[in-house]
């Protein structure tokens, strides 16, 4: 009997160790030296250091290229060590995408190890008015783990809605084009490989979330211009890699229900209790995680703006 429960005890503490040992972050490569960190779909948690999004690592000859850099010291750490696990090479340049918390808060990190912060002017001025609240809020999500972060945007942002960028030999934009999910959103685009690091432009496998810095509007015109592109292989700021028919099915189709459909209700200024209350099911895309969520959070903030006329 007793031979029985000390083996029950040392299989539940193997399990255990199985579960805390799991990766914060999962790597997929896409492309020759090129390569998604696919974080949790899930909230900011302590246990995953508030990476519950997806960046970027691209090799290159001089250094390695990271795709916005975590929600604090401690995440930029872990991107950095995997930067290191893949490439064998150190973050030479960090690229923001957004101004989100988890895209940039980890800049003064890496500006400290050497590397370039690389933004366009749009998307820098909202991280310079947004940081020093994104960090205070951040606190109480992750507690300790944001001991000496602070917000630090780019020295030299670019002007206008192109970067073209020649990073060791690697060839890529950087790419503006409409405020979506925070005002001056980006996309790093691959041209030679059509592969694109979307941001927090697309979402798949969760719900996409209009907030109050969000426009549902000028988001949906943006995604339209992504699938311009033609990408071949999309990173989505959230959920699984995927093509162009999931990130239209994920995120293009929901943008389209909420747009097309608060636009008649605010047309007719029939008020954003009628709005939600008549797009508030939506079972189309209810298989989404955090629908329940964030579904009628989401019409009734594309109402109000929308009636606002911002």
């Amino acid at each position: 009997m007793m031979k029985y429960i000390l083996g029950a005890l040392a299989g539940l503490l193997f399990l255990g160790f199985a579960v805390a040992a799991e990766p914060v972050l999962r790597s997929e490569k896409v492309g020759d030296g090129i390569f998604a960190l696919i974080g949790p779909i899930g909230p900011r948690l302590p246990e995953n250091l508030g990476l519950n999004a997806n960046y970027g690592v691209i090799d290159t000859a001089q250094g390695a290229i990271l795709i916005d850099s975590g929600a604090s010291v401690e995440a930029a750490m872990l991107l950095e060590s995997e930067t290191k696990r893949l490439t064998g090479k150190p973050v030479r340049w960090v690229i923001n995408t957004g101004s989100q918390d988890h895209r940039w808060l980890g800049n003064a990190y890496f500006q400290r190890q050497g590397a370039e912060i690389i933004a366009l002017e749009k998307t820098a001025a909202t991280q310079q008015r947004l940081g020093r609240g994104q960090v205070e809020s951040l606190h109480s999500a992750l507690g300790k783990q944001m001991a000496g972060t602070v917000p630090l945007v780019s020295a030299r942002p670019s002007a206008g809605n192109l970067a073209k960028l020649n990073l060791g030999g690697r060839l890529l934009e950087l790419r503006y084009f409409a405020d979506t999910h925070f005002p001056g959103d980006a996309v790093v685009w691959l041209p030679a490989e059509r592969t694109v690091f979307a941001g927090d432009h697309i979402y798949v496998d969760r719900l996409l979330g209009i907030l109050p810095e969000s426009n549902a509007v000028t988001w949906l015109a943006a995604f339209g211009q992504i699938m311009q592109l033609a990408p071949r292989v999309i990173v989505p700021g959230h959920g699984a890699v995927c093509d162009v028919g999931k990130a239209r099915r994920d995120s293009g189709d929901y943008l389209d229900f909420v747009v097309r459909g608060v636009k008649r209700y605010a047309d007719d200024m029939a008020g954003v209790d009628a709005a939600v209350a008549a797009l508030g099911d939506a079972p189309q895309f209810s298989h989404l995680a955090n629908f329940a969520d964030l579904h009628r959070g989401n019409v009734s903030r594309a109402y109000l703006r929308l009636e606002s006329g911002e």
